[in-house]
């Protein structure tokens, strides 16, 4: 099963930007879906972004027009750009692998905090 690990997260004032790493430890290239998902303590995970492997991306609602995701399968990494960052962004980021079917692999997460 493949390891995830994310960086990049931290403190932002609102309108800030901060742009979210997951490093995988083994290559992507067949990774079919990566996924950013993100979770505020009482609530349920949500997801905010995925990639597949041709490419394709699709986001929440709620972060579209503001948040980007790709993927480097050279590096085996996928980024999250955020911009125009939000107080409701502030959350733990969780990166994610899987099928169309199912996220199976979980990195460890990343806090983000955005203050207003």
């Amino acid at each position: 099963q493949v390891q995830l690990v994310e960086s990049g997260g931290g403190w932002v004032q609102a309108g800030g930007s901060l742009r979210l790493s997951c490093a995988a430890s083994e290559s992507i290239y067949r990774i079919a879906v990566m996924g950013w998902h993100r979770q505020v303590p009482g609530n349920q995970r949500e997801l905010v972004a995925r990639i597949t492997s041709g490419g394709s991306t699709n986001y929440a609602d709620s972060v579209k027009g503001r948040f980007t995701i790709s993927r480097d399968n050279a590096k085996n990494t996928v980024y999250l750009q955020m911009n125009s960052l939000k107080p409701e962004d502030t959350a733990v980021y969780y990166c994610s692998s899987g099928s169309y079917q199912e996220f199976a692999s979980w990195g460890q997460g990343t806090q983000v905090t955005v203050s207003s």
